[in-house]
């Protein structure tokens, strides 16, 4: 049985760039603690957590006084920042820089229909999924006024004799936000005005083409993620529709033995959230590589 890791699966450059900032702040000895787990991934935020990181949620955020936070690649609404500046919280920010640009491009378009608030009005319409961190961020740009539509049936409450301006959560399905566009602009009432931005990371939805490749290649698909990953269950609902016999995991200890019966070749994957040594575990668990003897001077990892 031949067993082939994705090399395209992992971290993103988002989710990379937040761990090494929480690694160098705990390896220099600062206590530090993160606004939320810092990526949707259990095993690795237990990892971080043996290393001294903390997570908090808001409500103890809100009592935290003289502490550094990190703000995760999610991104915060501007109520963290101003929260931080009355209790003197140092925040290393390590908000996705695609995220940042959004949070930016949203808070801009509805300042703007503020100012030019006519007749008709103007509605900020994000698709993205209720209560996630990166649409609470996005959504507060807009004082909490921007509506949310998680699927494309939900689409059919907007009132269309609004302006209508659509972005999206940055981890979306793009074919689905591509349906959005479509419906909406086949219901838009004469004189209101609909614009759409894709806002969706090309870095998540370039994975999507070559991970439906990936699963085509192999017998049993490992999708190895965080239940709680967004972006994670776009790309095993991609993976599975090419690969009836796909099986989200969240680690090793998961993988089945019955599933190995009769199986020639196994692919393991992920999400962006999913980190690479956890990937190279499952690989492990199913094909054993001998431990080769220590050697006088080596350090054993």
């Amino acid at each position: 049985m031949t067993v082939e890791i994705d090399k395209g699966s992992g971290f993103c450059f988002g989710v990379t760039t937040a761990i090494t900032k929480a690694e160098e702040t705990l390896k220099s000895g600062h206590s530090l603690s993160c606004l939320g787990d810092i990526v949707h991934n259990g095993m690795e935020c237990e990892r971080l957590s043996s290393m001294g990181l903390r997570t908090i949620e808001h409500d103890d955020f809100a009592r935290l006084h003289d502490a550094t936070v990190l703000l995760r690649a999610h991104g915060e609404p501007p109520s963290t920042y101003e929260t931080a500046q009355r209790n003197n919280i140092t925040l290393i920010d390590a908000t996705c820089p695609v995220v940042l640009a959004l949070q930016k491009r949203i808070k801009r378009k509805y300042e703007q229909e503020k100012e030019n608030s006519g007749e008709r009005p103007s509605d900020i319409v994000i698709f993205g999924k209720n209560g996630h961190a990166e649409v609470l961020g996005l959504v507060g740009q807009t004082e909490g006024n921007a509506i949310v539509i998680e699927h494309l049936e939900d689409v059919r409450k907007l009132d269309f004799s609004h302006n209508i301006y659509l972005y999206s959560q940055t981890t979306k399905s793009l074919s689905e936000f591509h349906q959005i566009i479509e419906y909406c602009k086949a219901h838009i009432e004469p004189g209101a005005t609909f614009q759409s931005f894709d806002t969706i990371c090309r870095s998540v939805a370039n994975r999507m083409p070559s991970i439906c490749e990936f699963a085509k290649r192999h017998d049993l698909v490992l999708f190895v993620s965080g239940r709680k990953s967004s972006n994670g269950r776009v790309l095993y609902n991609a993976c599975r529709e090419q690969n009836p016999n796909t099986h989200l995991i969240e680690g090793p200890d998961e993988i089945q033995a019955d599933w190995l019966k009769g199986i020639r070749s196994v692919g393991i994957c992920g999400a962006t959230s999913t980190p690479q040594w956890l990937m190279e575990q499952c690989r492990e668990k199913i094909s054993p590589t001998p431990t080769l003897p220590h050697r006088e001077g080596e350090v054993k990892k």
